[in-house]
């Protein structure tokens, strides 16, 4: 027993030394910190403070002669007054792109909340970091947050989690050196969407090894070959940390045997590190499937979260989505990188099948800047789901 308490007496030592060194002045807080001081100081922008400026949340008027902070929530709050949830959330137009956030100076985002209402699909969500022109985060928001069906699924990991009724969040950290612009188009031709959300900051020191957070969507409706490409023209260093699958089945049978496949730094035809399957890459085994039935789960670091089934009328082929985050094991690379999936399925007959199922995916990385150039976000009618 004195042993036993010995051996993790000196491992809680080593993680709280770890993590000591590695606090960025309070950018990277975690258990084995949180009672650390630092000289980091909290904000947070919405609807009700617009700036995150000390002191100037709760503002909006009912009367707000300058249309500079318009109430939206001004009927609601009408024997109220100012201070009352006067203006809670903001309206985006059909082609309207609406700035969220807009912060200068050096800090990084710790969490982001948001519930948007209509087409998840035709809400994109862009992130620039510094003096970018070009967006360093570009994807519609369901697909961003693990929602790429347009439809509500609990969501339960350490980076996202998605919450009753349609709460999207976000913890992955990211760092800023000079600021961070995050906007929101909507690309409904349409209809207006109405925005509830919150965007937590701080403003600290960040280290000169700290990298930059990107994500990337791609879709292909057919795969091109059985083929489909996570990830390409990643360029400079950095580590890939997560994959999030929205994946349509257009076979019958077993989908997902395809192996998953990363080519590191200059890797030719073959790759550095490839998986054994689809479910295995996901963490889970022989099919997602217990009793003949799809099994969904969620974990800090993996999940299967949504399965649609077909109901007989209107929905056809399954549809899942899936996540995998490389938050304790990630990929690093030194110059570039490029993920391929195989659209594999199972024959009943015992063999492989090459399928053209429709993916999605949305990647996520941190890297150096410059990053290399995005694919083109298609049109709103390549985007819905269908």
């Amino acid at each position: 027993m004195k042993k036993l308490l010995l051996v993790l007496t000196i491992s809680f030592l080593a993680v709280w030394n770890a993590s000591s060194q590695s606090t960025f002045n309070g950018l990277d807080m975690n258990m084995g910190n949180l009672s650390r001081l630092s000289n980091a100081k909290t904000r947070s922008i919405s609807p009700e403070n617009y700036t995150g400026e000390k002191g100037k949340g709760g503002m909006a008027s009912l009367e707000d002669k300058d249309k500079s902070n318009v109430a939206n929530a001004s009927h609601a709050a009408r024997d109220l007054g100012q201070g009352w949830k006067v203006n809670p959330f903001v309206r985006i137009q059909p082609g309207e792109t609406f700035t969220m956030a807009n912060i200068e100076g050096m800090g990084a985002i710790q969490h982001i909340w948001m519930t948007p209402t209509g087409n998840w699909r035709f809400s994109i969500l862009r992130i620039y970091w510094d003096d970018e022109t070009e967006p360093s985060v570009e994807c519609p928001v369901g697909d961003f947050f693990g929602m790429g069906w347009n439809e509500y699924a609990p969501l339960n990991s350490l980076a996202v989690c998605v919450n009753p009724g349609s709460a999207f969040n976000c913890y992955w950290v990211m760092p800023f050196r000079k600021k961070c612009r995050i906007t929101m188009e909507n690309i409904n031709v349409k209809e207006p969407m109405t925005l509830y959300y919150q965007v937590d900051y701080t403003l600290t020191d960040v280290p000169t090894d700290a990298a930059y957070f990107h994500a990337q969507f791609r879709r292909q409706n057919p795969t091109d070959n059985s083929i489909y490409t996570i990830a390409d023209n990643i360029r400079g260093k950095g580590q890939f940390v997560g994959v999030y699958l929205a994946w349509g089945v257009n076979n019958n049978g077993w989908w997902g045997e395809g192996e998953i496949k990363f080519f590191i730094d200059g890797d030719g035809k073959y790759p550095t590190i490839c998986g054994t399957g689809t479910e295995d890459y996901f963490c889970g085994s022989y099919n997602f499937e217990r009793n003949g039935q799809y099994k969904e789960f969620c974990t800090p670091y993996s999940g299967l979260p949504q399965v649609i089934r077909p109901d007989g009328t209107y929905k056809s082929q399954q549809r899942f989505g899936l996540y995998r985050w490389h938050i304790m094991d990630p990929i690093r690379f030194e110059k570039d990188l490029k993920i391929t999936i195989q659209d594999l399925g199972w024959h009943l007959d015992g063999r492989y099948l090459k399928q053209q199922s429709d993916i999605s995916s949305v990647c996520y990385w941190y890297q150096t800047d410059p990053h290399g150039n995005f694919p083109r976000l298609p049109d709103w009618q390549s985007l819905e789901v269908n």
